[in-house]
Protein backbone atom coordinates (compact mmCIF):
# COMPACT_ATOMS: atom_id res chain seq x y z
CA UNK A 1 0.00 0.00 0.00
CA UNK A 2 3.02 2.33 -0.13
CA UNK A 3 2.41 5.58 1.75
CA UNK A 4 -0.57 4.08 3.58
CA UNK A 5 1.86 2.68 6.16
CA UNK A 6 3.11 6.15 7.16
CA UNK A 7 2.08 7.76 10.46
CA UNK A 8 -0.72 10.27 9.88
CA UNK A 9 -2.10 13.26 11.76
CA UNK A 10 0.27 15.60 13.60
CA UNK A 11 3.69 13.97 13.70
CA UNK A 12 5.64 16.99 15.00
CA UNK A 13 4.67 20.11 16.96
CA UNK A 14 6.99 22.54 18.74
CA UNK A 15 4.54 25.01 20.33
CA UNK A 16 7.21 27.58 21.23
CA UNK A 17 8.34 27.93 17.62
CA UNK A 18 5.29 27.06 15.52
CA UNK A 19 2.75 29.75 14.56
CA UNK A 20 -0.44 29.06 16.53
CA UNK A 21 -3.66 28.83 14.58
CA UNK A 22 -5.99 26.61 12.60
CA UNK A 23 -5.11 24.86 9.36
CA UNK A 24 -7.52 24.40 6.45
CA UNK A 25 -7.34 21.41 4.12
CA UNK A 26 -9.57 19.76 1.52
CA UNK A 27 -8.31 16.16 1.27
CA UNK A 28 -8.18 14.38 -2.07
CA UNK A 29 -10.87 16.53 -3.69
CA UNK A 30 -13.43 14.78 -1.48
CA UNK A 31 -16.75 16.08 -0.16
CA UNK A 32 -15.34 17.76 2.95
CA UNK A 33 -13.09 20.66 3.81
CA UNK A 34 -11.68 20.57 7.34
CA UNK A 35 -10.28 23.05 9.82
CA UNK A 36 -7.86 21.50 12.32
CA UNK A 37 -6.07 22.86 15.38
CA UNK A 38 -2.34 22.60 16.02
CA UNK A 39 -2.80 19.12 17.51
CA UNK A 40 -4.57 17.92 14.39
CA UNK A 41 -8.02 17.85 16.00
CA UNK A 42 -10.95 18.71 13.76
CA UNK A 43 -12.76 21.85 14.89
CA UNK A 44 -14.99 22.60 11.88
CA UNK A 45 -15.98 21.16 8.51
CA UNK A 46 -17.91 22.09 5.39
CA UNK A 47 -19.53 19.59 3.05
CA UNK A 48 -19.88 20.15 -0.67
CA UNK A 49 -21.56 17.10 -2.30
CA UNK A 50 -19.90 17.92 -5.63
CA UNK A 51 -16.48 17.80 -4.00
CA UNK A 52 -13.79 20.37 -3.18
CA UNK A 53 -10.53 20.71 -5.11
CA UNK A 54 -9.35 23.99 -3.59
CA UNK A 55 -10.69 26.28 -0.85
CA UNK A 56 -9.82 29.15 1.44
CA UNK A 57 -11.57 31.25 4.07
CA UNK A 58 -12.83 34.75 3.42
CA UNK A 59 -12.72 37.39 6.21
CA UNK A 60 -16.46 36.82 6.73
CA UNK A 61 -15.86 33.19 7.68
CA UNK A 62 -17.36 31.96 4.43
CA UNK A 63 -15.51 29.31 2.41
CA UNK A 64 -14.65 30.05 -1.21
CA UNK A 65 -14.04 26.86 -3.18
CA UNK A 66 -13.51 25.31 -6.56
CA UNK A 67 -15.12 21.95 -7.32
CA UNK A 68 -12.95 19.06 -8.61
CA UNK A 69 -11.83 18.97 -12.25
CA UNK A 70 -14.18 17.14 -14.60
CA UNK A 71 -12.47 15.00 -17.30
CA UNK A 72 -13.25 16.34 -20.75
CA UNK A 73 -14.87 19.46 -19.31
CA UNK A 74 -15.24 22.40 -21.64
CA UNK A 75 -14.66 20.10 -24.58
CA UNK A 76 -10.89 20.10 -24.04
CA UNK A 77 -9.59 16.50 -23.96
CA UNK A 78 -6.62 16.08 -21.65
CA UNK A 79 -7.19 19.46 -20.02
CA UNK A 80 -9.68 18.91 -17.20
CA UNK A 81 -11.22 21.92 -15.52
CA UNK A 82 -13.71 22.60 -12.75
CA UNK A 83 -17.21 23.63 -13.70
CA UNK A 84 -17.96 26.02 -10.84
CA UNK A 85 -16.76 28.18 -7.96
CA UNK A 86 -18.93 28.32 -4.85
CA UNK A 87 -19.04 30.37 -1.68
CA UNK A 88 -20.38 28.52 1.37
CA UNK A 89 -21.48 30.08 4.63
CA UNK A 90 -19.90 28.89 7.88
CA UNK A 91 -22.85 26.49 8.16
CA UNK A 92 -22.30 25.12 4.66
CA UNK A 93 -25.06 26.87 2.73
CA UNK A 94 -24.30 27.97 -0.84
CA UNK A 95 -24.49 31.79 -0.83
CA UNK A 96 -22.81 32.43 -4.20
CA UNK A 97 -21.95 30.41 -7.27
CA UNK A 98 -20.32 30.98 -10.62
CA UNK A 99 -20.46 28.32 -13.32
CA UNK A 100 -18.17 27.85 -16.28
CA UNK A 101 -16.90 24.51 -17.62
CA UNK A 102 -13.34 25.85 -18.06
CA UNK A 103 -12.44 27.08 -14.53
CA UNK A 104 -8.86 26.37 -13.41
CA UNK A 105 -8.33 28.71 -10.43
CA UNK A 106 -9.97 31.66 -8.64
CA UNK A 107 -9.17 34.53 -6.29
CA UNK A 108 -11.49 36.97 -4.47
CA UNK A 109 -10.79 40.71 -4.68
CA UNK A 110 -11.33 43.12 -1.75
CA UNK A 111 -14.27 44.70 -3.64
CA UNK A 112 -16.14 41.39 -3.62
CA UNK A 113 -15.52 40.54 -7.26
CA UNK A 114 -13.78 37.30 -8.18
CA UNK A 115 -10.93 36.81 -10.62
CA UNK A 116 -11.10 33.52 -12.55
CA UNK A 117 -8.40 31.66 -14.42
CA UNK A 118 -9.96 29.73 -17.31
CA UNK A 119 -8.99 27.67 -20.33
CA UNK A 120 -9.83 29.04 -23.78
CA UNK A 121 -9.43 27.43 -27.17
CA UNK A 122 -7.26 29.55 -29.43
CA UNK A 123 -8.05 30.27 -33.07
CA UNK A 124 -6.62 27.75 -35.52
CA UNK A 125 -2.87 28.20 -35.92
CA UNK A 126 -2.56 30.72 -33.11
CA UNK A 127 0.26 29.93 -30.67
CA UNK A 128 1.86 27.49 -33.11
CA UNK A 129 4.90 29.74 -33.46
CA UNK A 130 5.94 29.06 -29.88
CA UNK A 131 9.16 27.17 -29.34
CA UNK A 132 9.43 23.95 -27.31
CA UNK A 133 7.09 21.15 -26.35
CA UNK A 134 6.48 17.96 -28.26
CA UNK A 135 3.84 17.08 -30.79
CA UNK A 136 1.12 14.66 -29.74
CA UNK A 137 1.07 13.42 -33.32
CA UNK A 138 -2.63 13.99 -33.87
CA UNK A 139 -2.19 16.89 -36.28
CA UNK A 140 -3.86 19.27 -33.83
CA UNK A 141 -3.99 22.82 -35.17
CA UNK A 142 -5.69 24.50 -32.20
CA UNK A 143 -3.98 25.07 -28.87
CA UNK A 144 -5.41 26.03 -25.50
CA UNK A 145 -4.73 29.43 -24.01
CA UNK A 146 -5.22 31.08 -20.62
CA UNK A 147 -8.05 33.49 -20.00
CA UNK A 148 -8.33 35.65 -16.88
CA UNK A 149 -11.75 37.12 -16.16
CA UNK A 150 -12.99 39.36 -13.37
CA UNK A 151 -16.64 38.71 -12.54
CA UNK A 152 -18.98 40.73 -10.33
CA UNK A 153 -21.20 39.26 -7.64
CA UNK A 154 -24.05 39.08 -10.15
CA UNK A 155 -21.88 37.00 -12.49
CA UNK A 156 -21.34 39.72 -15.08
CA UNK A 157 -17.91 40.12 -16.67
CA UNK A 158 -15.88 43.22 -15.74
CA UNK A 159 -12.84 42.57 -17.95
CA UNK A 160 -10.90 39.76 -19.59
CA UNK A 161 -7.20 39.19 -20.27
CA UNK A 162 -5.76 36.69 -22.74
CA UNK A 163 -2.22 35.52 -22.08
CA UNK A 164 -1.69 34.69 -25.77
CA UNK A 165 -1.70 38.44 -26.50
CA UNK A 166 1.42 38.99 -24.39
CA UNK A 167 3.49 35.80 -24.41
CA UNK A 168 6.65 35.94 -26.53
CA UNK A 169 7.25 33.02 -28.89
CA UNK A 170 11.04 33.25 -28.57
CA UNK A 171 11.29 33.88 -24.81
CA UNK A 172 8.34 31.95 -23.39
CA UNK A 173 9.45 28.46 -24.42
CA UNK A 174 7.28 25.43 -23.62
CA UNK A 175 8.97 22.74 -21.53
CA UNK A 176 10.33 20.07 -23.92
CA UNK A 177 8.72 17.35 -21.77
CA UNK A 178 5.23 18.85 -22.19
CA UNK A 179 2.92 18.42 -25.20
CA UNK A 180 2.18 21.38 -27.44
CA UNK A 181 -1.49 21.31 -26.48
CA UNK A 182 -1.42 24.56 -24.49
CA UNK A 183 0.47 27.81 -24.97
CA UNK A 184 0.94 28.92 -21.36
CA UNK A 185 -0.53 26.19 -19.18
CA UNK A 186 -1.28 28.63 -16.36
CA UNK A 187 -1.95 26.76 -13.11
CA UNK A 188 -2.35 29.46 -10.46
CA UNK A 189 -3.56 32.99 -9.96
CA UNK A 190 -3.52 35.35 -6.97
CA UNK A 191 -5.41 38.66 -6.99
CA UNK A 192 -3.63 41.57 -5.28
CA UNK A 193 -5.20 44.41 -3.33
CA UNK A 194 -4.55 46.95 -6.08
CA UNK A 195 -6.45 44.85 -8.63
CA UNK A 196 -3.36 43.43 -10.34
CA UNK A 197 -2.67 39.71 -10.18
CA UNK A 198 0.15 37.19 -10.05
CA UNK A 199 -0.08 34.30 -12.50
CA UNK A 200 1.92 31.09 -12.79
CA UNK A 201 2.63 29.52 -16.18
CA UNK A 202 3.54 25.97 -15.27
CA UNK A 203 4.87 24.69 -18.60
CA UNK A 204 6.85 27.89 -19.16
CA UNK A 205 8.59 27.81 -15.74
CA UNK A 206 7.44 31.41 -15.33
CA UNK A 207 5.57 33.60 -12.86
CA UNK A 208 4.37 37.07 -13.79
CA UNK A 209 2.49 40.12 -12.58
CA UNK A 210 -0.27 41.67 -14.69
CA UNK A 211 -2.00 45.03 -14.08
CA UNK A 212 -5.62 45.17 -13.00
CA UNK A 213 -7.89 45.19 -16.02
CA UNK A 214 -5.20 43.50 -18.08
CA UNK A 215 -2.29 44.62 -20.21
CA UNK A 216 1.39 43.80 -20.75
CA UNK A 217 3.36 42.03 -18.02
CA UNK A 218 4.63 44.27 -15.23
CA UNK A 219 7.13 41.59 -14.19
CA UNK A 220 8.04 38.16 -15.51
CA UNK A 221 10.56 35.75 -13.98
CA UNK A 222 11.56 32.14 -13.55
CA UNK A 223 13.07 30.75 -16.75
CA UNK A 224 16.17 28.76 -15.80
CA UNK A 225 15.47 29.23 -12.06
CA UNK A 226 12.30 27.26 -11.31
CA UNK A 227 10.47 24.26 -12.75
CA UNK A 228 6.68 23.77 -13.03
CA UNK A 229 5.93 25.96 -10.02
CA UNK A 230 2.70 26.74 -8.13
CA UNK A 231 1.10 29.36 -5.89
CA UNK A 232 2.94 32.71 -6.29
CA UNK A 233 1.93 34.91 -3.34
CA UNK A 234 2.83 38.51 -2.45
CA UNK A 235 4.69 39.23 0.78
CA UNK A 236 4.51 42.38 2.92
CA UNK A 237 8.10 43.27 1.94
CA UNK A 238 7.18 43.33 -1.75
CA UNK A 239 8.76 39.98 -2.55
CA UNK A 240 6.96 36.97 -4.01
CA UNK A 241 6.81 33.54 -2.36
CA UNK A 242 6.12 30.42 -4.44
CA UNK A 243 6.47 26.66 -4.54
CA UNK A 244 9.07 25.45 -7.04
CA UNK A 245 7.83 21.90 -7.73
CA UNK A 246 10.90 20.92 -9.72
CA UNK A 247 9.34 17.95 -11.50
CA UNK A 248 11.14 18.58 -14.83
CA UNK A 249 14.25 20.10 -13.33
CA UNK A 250 17.57 19.07 -14.86
CA UNK A 251 19.26 16.50 -12.68
CA UNK A 252 17.72 15.47 -9.37
CA UNK A 253 14.02 16.20 -8.98
CA UNK A 254 13.24 18.05 -5.75
CA UNK A 255 10.86 20.78 -4.59
CA UNK A 256 11.60 23.94 -2.66
CA UNK A 257 9.87 27.05 -1.33
CA UNK A 258 11.37 30.17 -2.90
CA UNK A 259 11.19 33.89 -2.07
CA UNK A 260 12.22 36.16 -4.94
CA UNK A 261 12.76 39.93 -4.99
CA UNK A 262 10.99 41.26 -8.14
CA UNK A 263 13.19 44.35 -8.06
CA UNK A 264 16.39 42.37 -8.56
CA UNK A 265 15.08 38.94 -9.65
CA UNK A 266 17.29 37.46 -6.94
CA UNK A 267 16.21 34.55 -4.76
CA UNK A 268 16.56 35.90 -1.22
CA UNK A 269 15.33 32.83 0.70
CA UNK A 270 14.58 29.22 -0.01
CA UNK A 271 13.73 26.00 1.77
CA UNK A 272 14.55 22.55 0.45
CA UNK A 273 14.59 19.15 2.16
CA UNK A 274 17.70 17.56 3.62
CA UNK A 275 18.39 15.48 1.63
CA UNK A 276 16.80 17.47 -1.19
CA UNK A 277 14.80 14.45 -2.40
CA UNK A 278 13.00 14.24 0.98
CA UNK A 279 10.74 17.12 -0.12
CA UNK A 280 9.21 16.62 -3.55
CA UNK A 281 5.72 17.06 -4.93
CA UNK A 282 5.48 16.33 -8.65
CA UNK A 283 2.40 18.53 -8.96
CA UNK A 284 -0.03 20.50 -6.72
CA UNK A 285 1.00 22.15 -3.45
CA UNK A 286 1.85 25.64 -2.31
CA UNK A 287 3.31 27.73 0.49
CA UNK A 288 2.47 30.82 2.52
CA UNK A 289 4.34 33.09 4.92
CA UNK A 290 2.99 33.08 8.48
CA UNK A 291 2.81 36.09 10.87
CA UNK A 292 5.81 34.87 12.93
CA UNK A 293 8.03 34.63 9.84
CA UNK A 294 7.71 30.88 9.43
CA UNK A 295 6.48 29.34 6.17
CA UNK A 296 3.66 26.81 5.84
CA UNK A 297 4.24 24.37 2.98
CA UNK A 298 1.88 21.92 1.30
CA UNK A 299 3.67 18.92 -0.17
CA UNK A 300 0.47 18.13 -1.99
CA UNK A 301 1.30 14.92 -3.81
CA UNK A 302 2.07 13.12 -0.54
CA UNK A 303 -0.55 14.84 1.64
CA UNK A 304 2.11 16.37 3.90
CA UNK A 305 1.65 19.82 5.46
CA UNK A 306 4.57 21.28 7.37
CA UNK A 307 5.86 24.53 8.83
CA UNK A 308 9.48 25.66 8.68
CA UNK A 309 11.38 28.49 10.39
CA UNK A 310 13.42 31.03 8.38
CA UNK A 311 16.44 28.81 9.07
CA UNK A 312 14.65 25.81 7.60
CA UNK A 313 13.84 23.88 10.77
CA UNK A 314 10.56 21.93 10.66
CA UNK A 315 8.47 22.83 13.72
CA UNK A 316 5.06 21.39 12.78
CA UNK A 317 4.05 18.55 10.51
CA UNK A 318 0.72 16.96 9.60
CA UNK A 319 0.13 14.05 7.25
CA UNK A 320 -3.39 13.69 5.87
CA UNK A 321 -5.08 10.48 7.04
CA UNK A 322 -7.54 10.54 4.14
CA UNK A 323 -6.54 8.04 1.46
CA UNK A 324 -8.34 6.94 -1.68
CA UNK A 325 -7.57 5.16 -4.93
CA UNK A 326 -6.14 7.48 -7.57
CA UNK A 327 -5.24 6.57 -11.18
CA UNK A 328 -1.62 6.06 -10.09
CA UNK A 329 -2.30 4.37 -6.74
CA UNK A 330 -3.59 4.73 -3.17
CA UNK A 331 -2.93 8.34 -2.16
CA UNK A 332 -3.74 11.06 0.38
CA UNK A 333 -3.25 14.19 -1.71
CA UNK A 334 -3.99 17.73 -0.57
CA UNK A 335 -4.02 20.45 -3.22
CA UNK A 336 -3.38 23.42 -0.91
CA UNK A 337 -3.42 24.42 2.76
CA UNK A 338 -3.85 27.66 4.71
CA UNK A 339 -3.24 28.68 8.35
CA UNK A 340 -5.51 31.14 10.17
CA UNK A 341 -4.49 32.70 13.49
CA UNK A 342 -6.86 32.58 16.49
CA UNK A 343 -7.58 36.30 15.97
CA UNK A 344 -8.28 36.05 12.24
CA UNK A 345 -11.55 37.84 11.28
CA UNK A 346 -12.91 34.65 9.69
CA UNK A 347 -12.84 32.89 13.07
CA UNK A 348 -14.26 35.68 15.23
CA UNK A 349 -17.10 34.36 17.37
CA UNK A 350 -16.94 30.88 15.83
CA UNK A 351 -17.31 27.64 17.81
CA UNK A 352 -13.99 25.81 17.44
CA UNK A 353 -14.47 23.22 20.17
CA UNK A 354 -12.93 19.89 18.99
CA UNK A 355 -15.41 18.00 21.18
CA UNK A 356 -18.10 18.62 18.56
CA UNK A 357 -16.07 16.33 16.28
CA UNK A 358 -15.25 13.75 18.95
CA UNK A 359 -15.98 10.75 16.73
CA UNK A 360 -13.94 12.06 13.81
CA UNK A 361 -11.07 12.98 16.11
CA UNK A 362 -11.16 9.55 17.71
CA UNK A 363 -10.66 7.93 14.30
CA UNK A 364 -8.20 10.28 12.61
CA UNK A 365 -6.40 12.73 14.89
CA UNK A 366 -3.96 10.36 16.55
CA UNK A 367 -2.95 8.61 13.32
Amino acid sequence: MGWASRPTGVTLHEPNRACAGYTLLAPNAGDFTYLIDMDGRFVHSWRCPIGVAQAYLLPTGNLLLRTPPVPGSGGFPGAPASDRVQELSWDGEVVWEYRDPTVKRFSRLPNGNTVMLLWEQLAEGRGQGARGGFSSGDGQQRMLGDLVREVAQDGSTIWEWHSIDYLNDEEDVICPLEPRDARGGANDLTALEDGSFLISFRILDTVAKVPGGGGPFLWKWGKGEISHQHNPRPLANGNVLLLDNGCHRRGLSFSRAVEVDPGTDNIVWEYRGDPASSFFTHFTGGCERLPNGNTLICEGYDGRLFEVTPKGQVVWEYVSPFFRNEPDGYANRVFRTHRYGPDHPALKGKDLDPDQYANLNRVYSSG
